[in-house]
């Protein structure tokens, strides 16, 4: 598997994890309105699709020679994507929340860390990063060490890329925005003028209008 940024790509479109529509746009939770919207949930109910992301984190890992003591994923897409790597790997693996339990022992952290523990954080997707660097922050406090986040998708907005750069933490996306739109294009999900307004899209998120 040479390309897993292709592959991926091609499989987020297939299973219709990603959809675009370049005419009619989604509302994202930070109140961003896009023409392209990824649930990467989906990924769980295709067995061989989801063997093949995670063998491509695992790739990726070895690649770049990370060493961790805890998968950490992300609640609650990461979750699965984490546990399925930490089992192949014979790593322990954690999740984190958005935020705090409100009650029993108010928990952010689910599963066990110890101080001075290396972690790597699995997101599914990454947007504007908030979610992804505020799971790498919970981590920090409760004194763990995270430098590298793996998420299946990112948008590639320089809004994420600076939060990640602020945050001294790095991003590596299994596949991108930028790849998939090529992808799309040649497979006929969209023609040239909807794949520039897509990338205008990308280059001014929260600016962009469907006209």
């Amino acid at each position: 598997m040479d390309d897993c940024k292709g592959v991926v790509a091609e499989i987020l479109l297939r299973v219709k994890a990603v959809t675009l529509s370049p005419r009619k746009a989604y509302t994202y939770a930070s109140g961003i309105r896009s023409p392209v919207y990824c649930d990467n949930r989906l990924l769980i109910s295709y067995p061989k699709e989801r063997r093949v992301i995670r063998d491509c984190f695992e790739r990726e890992i070895n690649k770049r020679g990370i060493s961790f003591d805890v998968v950490a994923g992300t609640a609650s897409a990461g979750i699965p994507h984490a546990a399925w790597l930490a089992d192949k790997l014979g790593k322990p693996m954690v999740y984190v929340r958005s935020s705090k339990k409100e009650h029993g022992k108010e928990k952010q952290i689910e599963g066990v860390v110890h101080e001075g523990d290396e972690a790597v954080v699995i997101e599914d997707l990454v947007s504007t990063g908030g979610s992804s660097i505020s799971a790498v922050n919970a981590l920090r406090e409760a004194g763990v060490k995270v430098d590298w986040c793996l998420s299946i998708f990112s948008y590639g907005l320089e809004e994420a890329k600076e939060s990640f750069r602020e945050a001294e933490c790095t991003l590596i996306s299994l596949s991108d925005f930028s790849t998939l739109i090529e992808l799309a294009l040649e497979k006929g999900y969209i023609n040239k003028e909807e794949k520039e307004m897509l990338l205008e899209w990308q280059r001014n998120p929260r600016g962009w209008d469907t006209g």
